[in-house]
């Protein structure tokens, strides 16, 4: 199977590591990165869109045809965020993209960078809880051929990427323990973008997936290489 796919949010964090990982996999034919500043990498397989009004994409939809996959890793941390402006960019924005993306490409599987906590139910007192709970039931009526929730706790920057926030700043050095204590809930920046691809590839038994069904979506590939 090859991978055409369409990649939201690869100057962070994440999207900078699924980024690297799609570069590297070789089922991966090409990547449409769509975002408000260049992610900063060339590469043969790589076209990139300079994008930023994520409410509009009447300009640039012509360009979002013929993908079968979208890594959306677009996000932002809540801390000093009113929950209006939160629920613009976690809610709205993964909406109107999930809504035109499903309008050209009728055979796309659709991941999204959710958080571990999150709340579909819509009563946790955490507000970004809430709002991630929202996004992932807005996301579920669109009529995508896969939807996957990836709810990311702590996640380690590999492969030269900076962190994002002060969190993984302060908790990087300590990153072989954490991993060795917490195996299951300790995960990294390539096993989160071989995770998204290997969605793509095999499919998942479950829409929503929590660390430790990330890290072991990881090594699938190696498991089922030969079938690819």
């Amino acid at each position: 199977m090859t991978i055409n796919a369409i990649l939201l949010g690869a100057s962070g964090m994440i999207g900078k590591g699924v980024l690297l990982e799609c570069l590297e996999h070789p089922n991966v034919s090409k990547i449409l990165s769509i975002g408000r500043r260049s992610c900063g990498v060339e590469h043969p397989k790589l076209n990139e869109i300079i994008h930023t009004d994520f409410l509009n994409y009447s300009t640039i939809e012509e360009k979002l045809s013929g993908f079968n996959a979208c890594f959306f890793c677009l996000g932002v941390p809540s801390s000093g965020m009113t929950e209006q402006d939160y629920h613009l960019i976690t809610h709205d924005y993964v909406v109107k993209a999930a809504e035109v993306l499903s309008d050209n490409n009728p055979d796309m599987t659709f991941c999204f960078i959710s958080g571990a906590g999150t709340d579909e139910t819509g009563k946790s007192r955490m507000m970004w809880a809430r709002v991630k709970g929202k996004a992932e039931n807005s996301l579920k009526l669109f009529p995508f051929k896969n939807l996957y929730l990836f709810r990311l706790a702590f996640v380690h920057p590999k492969k030269g990427i900076k962190p994002s926030y002060n969190m993984y700043k302060i908790m990087g050095p300590f990153y072989p323990l954490l991993r060795f204590i917490f195996p299951k809930y300790i995960s990294n920046t390539e096993e989160v973008g071989q995770a998204l691809i290997n969605a793509v590839l095999y499919g998942v038994d479950r829409q929503v997936l929590e660390s430790k069904d990330i890290i072991q979506l990881a090594k699938r590939g190696i498991e089922y290489k030969d079938r690819i």
